[in-house]
């Protein structure tokens, strides 16, 4: 990309919308770009607070999220928005334009949204978040949100992203026991029963109050509160902001923690994706896909096929 002179960056670090958007659609597309813009970014990061909105589809996150940042851009905080979008299989790209329902912040230039696909990651996130998040804290911004494609129960990767995340219900959205078994309710830091003037949100609230009073919290551990909230009509909206800077205050090792934990989970994501294309780069011809076979044949166990495949990559 090219030296400490480079346009994106430079730009980016500036604050400027359209070397942002730039540098966001290289760590989406290009690879070996990204590697080199975010290491000139990286340095002038650490500053933002990454804020997680996750839920199944017809929540209203994206209605949530709008009305937050309305909330938020009171206290003068500048926002970047990252809502993934499923993919679309024609153009590979997202295709809820989740953007359509964030117009009343296209005029203010302290906003920043940008829609990415999923690319059929999984997780409920972009593989490109991470980077995208870098990319908008080195922009300047003071609050970056990330608003997640709608998740299933083992989908719950923003926890390994965000400083605190946000799990939105609503009423009648089915079985509320199975819910509460379900792994995103484990990764919430502010419960979000929206839609809250609906029959049965008290009935949602109790049932989350009901799962939080069988775990085990110390004196100072962290309780999730839960919130109500009327997205479309701005009601809980403030109350919102406010559990979320409770969870912001918090003691110094409380936040490092979490901050460590999203780093080791950066790395780990990283180091996995690297170990995987070395492997592919350094194996003869063909070798993979023969050990696909000879698994699918149940010649060889997938287990033993890995060590084959780690061995022929070292011998390469």
């Amino acid at each position: 990309m090219g030296s400490t002179s480079d346009p994106i960056s430079n730009g980016v670090l500036a604050g400027e919308p359209r070397a942002i958007a730039r540098a966001i659609s290289v760590v989406e597309n290009d690879p070996a770009g990204a590697a080199d813009l975010i290491a000139r970014l990286y340095p002038k990061t650490g500053r933002a607070y990454v804020i997680g909105v996750t839920g199944a589809p017809g929540v209203g996150k994206s209605t949530l999220v709008d009305r937050l940042t309305t909330v938020i851009r009171r206290s003068a905080h500048t926002v970047g928005i990252i809502a993934v979008d499923p993919t679309s299989p024609f153009t590979g790209g997202a295709v809820l334009g989740d953007r359509v329902r964030m117009n009343a912040h296209a005029a203010d230039e302290g906003v920043f949204i940008r829609s990415m696909a999923t690319r059929g990651h999984l997780g409920g996130l972009a593989s490109a978040t991470s980077d995208a998040i870098l990319v908008l804290d080195a922009a300047g911004k003071d609050i970056v949100i990330i608003e997640t494609v709608g998740v299933g129960q083992d989908e719950v990767e923003i926890v390994g992203t965000a400083d605190i995340s946000l799990v939105v219900l609503v009423p009648g959205a089915g079985d509320d026991v199975q819910a509460m078994k379900a792994g995103i309710m484990e990764i919430a830091d502010v419960f979000v029963v929206n839609k809250a003037d609906r029959e049965g949100a008290d009935h949602v609230v109790q049932t989350i109050a009901a799962s939080l009073m069988l775990k085990m919290y110390g004196p100072n551990d962290w309780r999730p509160p839960i919130v109500k909230t009327e997205a479309s009509n701005g009601v809980g909206i403030d109350e919102l902001w406010n559990e979320i800077g409770r969870f912001r205050q918090r003691p110094a090792n409380a936040r490092e923690r979490r901050r460590r934990t999203r780093e080791s989970t950066r790395l780990r994501r990283l180091l996995s994706q690297r170990l995987i294309e070395r492997v592919e780069r350094d194996l003869p011809a063909g070798e993979f896909d023969r050990l696909v076979d000879a698994v699918a044949a149940r010649e060889i166990d997938p287990y033993a096929a890995v060590d084959r495949l780690m061995r022929g990559a070292q011998q390469s």
